[in-house]
């Protein structure tokens, strides 16, 4: 079980990104198999906001490209939504004392790490090395293959390789 960041999903989709075809090719392994993979509703808007945006991306989606993209995301059975428990207020206050100086940026970083927390997940999918502050999260950095055990450091290990962009057996067809 992991979380997949909002990055990713933006890589996955922008064919004039330089991660796309690796972060692509993630998303598509990650639609066909049966292990639950994660997003949060504020990854999903993140996204939303980010590839529709014009002063982001040099082609950006129309809103009707991006829920298509996602649509085709949430088609695989294995993809869940992350979302608050009774018990988030409760995490969310314990993680000041873990992170201090959660602010500006970083309180929708810590949302996202709250959210993993209080359902057990441990490990996020991301380029945003502003996870890494979280000691109880093991991020993975999919394109420089870098992997941080919660508060033991980075661990360069390489992650399996993955194939390339196609048909996924988890949904009806492949990322739009």
């Amino acid at each position: 079980m992991f979380v997949v960041d909002t990055n990713i999903l933006i890589y996955g989709a922008d064919k004039d990104s330089p991660d796309h075809v690796r972060c692509r090719a993630m998303l598509e392994q990650w639609r066909s198999q049966r292990t639950p993979w994660y997003v949060t509703w504020g990854i999903v808007y993140e996204f939303l906001r980010v590839v529709t945006h014009p002063r982001v991306l040099n082609r950006p989606f129309s809103a009707s490209q991006a829920w298509l993209f996602l649509d085709a995301l949430f088609a695989s059975p294995s993809l869940r939504i992350l979302s608050e428990t009774d018990r988030h207020r409760h995490v969310a206050n314990e993680v000041p004392a873990d992170v201090p100086g959660i602010s500006g940026n970083l309180v929708f970083d810590a949302h996202t790490a709250i959210l993993m927390r209080e359902n057990g997940i441990k490990t996020i999918y991301t380029r945003d090395t502003d996870f890494n502050r979280f000691p109880f999260l093991d991020t993975v950095d999919p394109i420089t293959e870098n992997r941080r055990i919660g508060s033991r450091g980075v661990i360069n290990s390489p992650l399996p390789h993955h194939r390339t962009c196609g048909s996924a057996s988890g949904g009806s067809e492949g990322l739009p």
